[in-house]
């Protein structure tokens, strides 16, 4: 279920206040039989700042920017790391993923690498196996990210059925030359710029981390 956006009853208050000064002004201003220069001049003071009031209002509803509808996703919470891998390897898949959820609005992630998932975690479902589709294909070929920002709308989201039913956006970002980290977001349009630029570093410190372990091997 969609959550409703918080600010939304802030946004209102300003209109409650100007509508309510407004009204009390006028219901004064009706009772008052005899109206001298000072009850004038206030009620102009009074006028003005309702005024100021609900243009605030009006401000606030086409400045401040709303949240993304967020939703719970399908799926049991996840940990599943590869622990054939090195522990170095495994260590720094397990830091990296912990940032990415904590810091972002990544609730799904999985590392991909060479046909290999490395790791799952996040809300996930039991579909382990991650579909080799187009998607993930031209992330290899062209070794560029593909932000989906709002998944429900793509046809290829049947590519993704080891990610939650309901996810509402995704990020594939390649990771080296056979890599891909992939990411569900329980929002659409909810990664910023900073988050993709921060999740490419992340992305490229794996896959170093990754070349260096097979040299090693």
């Amino acid at each position: 279920m969609a959550k409703s956006d918080p600010n939304s009853i802030l946004r209102l208050i300003p209109f409650a206040v100007g509508g309510l000064a407004g009204t009390l002004l006028l219901v004064n201003r009706l009772l008052t039989v005899s109206l001298t220069p000072a009850q004038a001049r206030s009620d102009v003071v009074g006028i003005i700042a309702c005024a100021v009031l609900i243009l605030t209002g009006l401000i606030w509803q086409q400045v401040q920017p709303r949240l993304p509808d967020s939703v719970e996703l399908v799926g049991t919470e996840t940990f599943a790391l590869d622990r054939t891998l090195p522990e170095a390897l495994q260590t720094e898949l397990a830091w990296a993923s912990h940032l990415l959820l904590t810091n972002t609005v990544t609730r799904s992630l999985l590392v991909w690498h060479d046909g290999e998932i490395l790791l799952r975690r996040g809300i996930l479902p039991e579909q382990a196996v991650v579909k080799h589709g187009v998607i993930l294909q031209r992330v290899l070929d062209k070794h560029q990210p593909v932000y989906l920002v709002a998944l429900a709308v793509y046809p290829g989201k049947i590519e993704f059925d080891y990610l939650p039913e309901n996810t509402q956006g995704v990020i594939c970002q390649p990771m080296g030359e056979k890599g891909v980290l992939i990411l569900g977001a329980n929002a659409p349009r909810s990664y910023t710029r900073q988050d993709e630029q921060w999740i490419g570093a992340i992305a490229d410190k794996l896959a170093y981390t990754i070349s260096q372990m097979k040299i090693g091997e």
